[in-house]
């Protein structure tokens, strides 16, 4: 993750192609690979950022050949894609696609796969350096490799290197993520792990530490002393989908919290690393974590909620109720939803709460950062028609629109003195002009030249994962009885909005 700074908001930062290399999709028929991984690989090759001497080998289960493997690819592309696919970025993509079918745990697949990449590195040049990437079911993460290290294929020697990127969710809490990466580093060095979470290869992800490090305005504030609270909301209006199976099993709170709010709150309270090396962004991320303050079995019946939705409206569309979902229990105790309160014990942020909530089925994608800043004196307004004073709000909008707004006050026109809220804002799409993206440009990017930055280090995974844990106990001694407990198409359940109303706050986003 280069720093550089450009004068000219429009100009295209120079930025080099990654070196030669394979990538090596297991799960290359899956959705993920669909929807994400295939329509980046097309962005970064349009972009210049793929090297001459590459290629994409895709593994699955069913039996097709590289033609076929291509036509599927293509017309997924035009599906997938918001803008019309190019001719020429294709055919050149195309020609170096290639597609093996065998079943993951089966030795003799890899065998074939390793026959098949030495034929690679000499038809494309790809100079024997390899990207492994895991769109698979977790429970397969293992599996894969172990199977790569047996096969010789995870061994770096010679100058090639050898990389495997894992999807969330790494565990399924602290235990289970301990267990999985100790099997996994006895085939892989750490530095070979790129545990991806692809929220943070969006713009505005990235910069918040831009916004926060490199502009003298706002460091001095970030702090207990000028900021009352902070908000994260990742709200969805789709439903389950296609997940249901999944999601079952997982729930709001493992499939969100402990990765991508976990990261973006990192992100928004860590303290200035001494660079932006990898590990130095990562030793801070994972110092921040790890002083989000224990909850007790009390304090997690008082500052955590949990919702399932029912029936409603998702705009116009009457929509089912999560148990009503393909998959899904008919009397499922799964959340769809979750709200909490934290605190962070250290010297910036002492007795600032932290709210975040996520969910599905909410009125509204959105996912945002809320900085609510402490309300000024009234001292100066009270021989004034000045009757309450707005705080002053932080915005940093990551999806669907990127950008950052400022709320503040400002005197109305008239004779006397009133204060009226006003806002300065940037978006993204304004000021620098549209790129596609899916966010998982900038995470295939870096992995392929080797920077782990925007990846999750174990021990931040496993900070994560000792917040959240306790939290899965409780809720699992304690079944919910009232699911569901708020309608498609609303802002969740009550007790969300109780735990604001407690403290005299809201939500930022019904406001």
């Amino acid at each position: 993750m280069a720093i550089a700074e450009v004068t000219d908001p429009q100009a295209e930062h120079s930025v080099p192609p990654a070196g030669p290399c394979a990538i090596v999709i297991f799960g290359a028929t899956g959705d993920l690979t669909k929807r994400k991984l295939i329509p980046a690989i097309y962005h970064l090759a349009k972009s210049r950022l793929l090297p001459e001497d590459f290629a994409v080998v895709g593994l699955a289960n069913s039996e097709m050949s590289d033609e076929a493997f291509r036509q599927e690819i293509g017309e997924n592309l035009q599906t997938h894609l918001p803008e019309p696919v190019e001719k020429e970025c294709w055919d050149w993509l195309s020609a170096r696609l290639h597609f093996i079918a065998g079943e993951f745990k089966d030795p003799k697949l890899y065998e074939r796969l390793r026959a098949l990449l030495a034929q690679v590195d000499s038809d494309h040049g790809t100079g024997g350096n390899y990207l492994f990437y895991l769109a698979t079911n977790p429970t397969l993460f293992c599996h894969v490799v172990q199977q790569l290290g047996m096969a010789g294929l995870a061994r770096q020697e010679h100058g090639q290197w050898r990389r495997v990127v894992i999807e969330k969710p790494f565990g399924r809490d602290l235990e289970s993520a301990r267990a999985l990466n100790l099997d996994i580093r006895k085939t892989l060095e750490e530095k070979q792990i790129f545990r991806i979470d692809h929220y943070l290869g969006k713009e505005t992800v990235q910069n918040i530490l831009v916004f926060r490090f490199s502009n003298g305005i706002f460091e001095p504030i970030w702090n207990r002393r000028y900021i009352d609270h902070v908000q994260i909301t990742v709200a969805e209006t789709v439903g389950v989908e296609r997940r249901g199976g999944y999601y079952e099993e997982a729930g709001a709170l493992r499939d969100m919290v402990p990765s991508h709010i976990f990261q973006l709150l990192a992100l928004t309270a860590m303290e200035p690393p001494y660079s932006f090396e990898a590990d130095a962004v990562r030793d801070e991320k994972v110092k921040l974590l790890r002083a989000i303050q224990p909850m007790t079995p009390e304090d997690i019946l008082t500052r955590s909620v949990r919702g399932q939705y029912g029936e409603g409206l998702a705009g116009k569309e009457r929509v089912p109720a999560f148990r009503s979902e393909p998959k899904v229990s008919p009397g499922s105790s799964t959340e769809t939803f979750v709200a909490l309160k934290l605190f962070i014990d250290n010297w910036r942020w002492a007795d600032v709460p932290f709210y975040i909530r996520t969910g599905k089925r909410l009125p509204k994608r959105l996912t945002e950062i809320v900085v609510q800043f402490r309300r000024v004196p009234f001292l100066l307004f009270r021989k004034t028609e000045v009757e309450r004073l707005t705080t002053n709000l932080l915005v940093i909008q990551i999806q669907p629109e990127e950008g950052i707004s400022l709320r503040f006050g400002a005197k109305m026109p008239g004779s006397g003195v009133r204060v009226g809220p006003v806002a300065m804002e940037f978006q993204y799409a304004d000021y620098f002009g549209t790129r596609p993206s899916t966010g998982y440009e900038t995470m295939l990017y870096d992995s392929m030249i080797g920077d782990l930055t925007l990846f999750k280090r174990f021990d931040g995974v496993a900070a994560g994962w000792s917040v959240a844990t306790p939290i899965l106990d409780v809720w699992k001694a304690l079944p919910p009885r009232s699911f569901p407990n708020y309608a498609a198409g609303t802002w969740g359940p009550k007790d969300a909005e109780d735990l604001m109303t407690r403290d005299g706050r809201r939500w930022g986003v019904t406001e």
